[in-house]
């Protein structure tokens, strides 16, 4: 598990391994620890998305209830300028296992609290619990990938990460089904009672899984899984590194363009809505109708999609192209996505680039930022992480909001000339993530030559 192996390994005898090498190459007893990851990964989703309906009925219930959901994501960005240095601050002074048993403990207690608040309709909590659950997506996610980077060394987890990532995934499916499911049974509120349950198993799981990590790690290993992280601030530590900074402006500039995209694929769901008034083919009143059902098919067609690349495809690639490049194939997707809402800016060819697009984020590039951490320090899991997936990916959709505002509000610019802005930013991107690539295998070669 720890040590890279330099020979091709015997195929696996166990039963689970055999039947998980259908999707990744797993080896003989990795096969319980990597199930119990992606189970745990699972969990966590479940929990969340059993929380997003809650969150949206709370702020939109409130008066200017769609103004305050916009204002909230740049306060969930200064609010991290805060919370992230308190996070580091902890690490400090704790292990791995205690820091993730204490930050997860917070969220689960803070759950019941919000659901007594909820029902006494307390003001503007719709606007701070739409803070919490958008400080809890982004933290407790990228503390479990900190964890997994920590207990994986670059070759396991440059096989392994694609199954785990199938579990934040299909947590993402489940629990919103789950979520329509209990919603008609129990109502809203009681679904954050039903979160904190799941959070809680989560929690279980991964004390379950930690002390299979120990019991199967050399002395050295289990000797430092217990000690204290380190001392150095999270944001110096990003900002005095390159890759680390290199990283930061990836996940940025991924936010900042998604987000733009976003905004270009719903006002042309829009202006496709009122042609369709002014051409008498829709009926007033049925246009939110048709919004609902197009965005619900599209969401349905981008997760299903990015299912089947998760379980079947992105391994695979990465074995074969390697995580630089890998890292470079969904911007040059966005490329053409945008190309084609620039010179084509039809609803359907709009939509499928933009599935193309999602389903390719929410899977390889998902995996593949993760994997980016794999040459990194303890320290550096588990602190920086928290700025780059949490402070650097909300600052990537506070500038998106920024561009659209000052093309809609100052500049009256078109969908087209938004998607054309796309174009040169992710030229950019472009730049970047070779730079990130060719950074990554530098490190990961020097840590293959400091663990030989």
């Amino acid at each position: 598990m720890s040590s890279t192996d330099l020979t091709a390994p015997p195929p696996p005898r166990g039963p689970l391994e055999r039947f998980l090498r259908l999707f990744t190459d797993v080896r003989d007893g990795e096969g319980p620890q990597l199930l119990l990851l992606a189970f745990n990964t699972f969990l966590i989703l479940t929990s969340y998305y059993l929380m997003k309906p809650v969150r949206e009925v709370l702020i939109l219930d409130q008066p200017h209830g769609a103004e305050l959901k916009s204002y909230a994501y740049g306060a969930q960005a200064v609010l991290l300028v805060v919370i992230v240095p308190l996070y580091g601050a902890l690490a400090t002074r704790m292990s791995r296992q205690r820091l993730i048993n204490v930050v997860t403990l917070f969220f689960i207690a803070c759950l019941p609290l919000f659901w007594l608040a909820a029902r006494a309709e307390a003001p503007m909590i719709g606007f701070v619990f739409f803070l919490w659950t958008g400080i809890f997506s982004l933290m407790v996610i990228a503390q479990f990938w900190g964890y997994a980077n920590d207990i994986y060394s670059v070759e396991a987890g440059k096989r392994l990460f694609a199954v785990i990532a199938f579990g934040s995934s299909a947590g993402a499916v489940f629990g919103a089904w789950l979520a329509g499911r209990l919603i008609r049974e129990i109502g809203v509120p009681p679904l954050l009672l039903v979160a904190a349950g799941v959070l809680g198993l989560s929690l279980l799981l991964f004390n379950w899984t930690d002390r299979l990590v120990l019991r199967d790690d050399s002395a050295p290993e289990a000797e430092a899984a217990h000690a204290k992280i380190g001392g150095q601030g999270a944001f110096r530590m990003v900002l005095g590194d390159r890759y680390l900074l290199l990283m930061a402006l990836v996940i940025l500039l991924l936010n900042c363009i998604n987000s733009a995209g976003e905004y270009i694929l719903s006002s042309i769901v829009t202006h496709a809505a009122q042609a369709q008034v002014a051409a008498g083919t829709l009926a007033h009143d049925e246009v939110k109708r048709f919004i609902g059902a197009f965005f619900s098919d599209y969401f349905g067609i981008v997760n299903l999609a990015g299912m089947v690349l998760q379980l079947f495809v992105v391994s695979r690639l990465i074995k074969w192209i390697g995580v630089p490049a890998g890292l470079v194939v969904l911007p040059v997707i966005a490329l053409g996505s945008y190309a084609v809402a620039a010179l084509v800016p039809t609803l359907v060819a709009v939509r499928w680039a933009k599935v193309a697009e999602n389903s390719v984020d929410y899977s390889l590039m998902n995996t593949v930022r993760h994997m980016l951490f794999l040459p990194t320090t303890r320290e550096q899991k588990y602190k920086a992480k928290q700025v780059i997936d949490s402070f650097a990916a909300r600052a990537g959709d506070v500038i998106s909001a920024g561009i659209v505002y000052l093309g809609t509000a100052v500049l009256t610019l078109s969908v087209t000339q938004f998607a054309w802005i796309n174009v040169a930013l992710v030229l950019v991107w472009i730049g970047v993530c070779v730079a990130t690539g060719i950074e990554y295998r530098r490190r990961s070669a020097d840590t293959a030559g400091s663990a030989g």
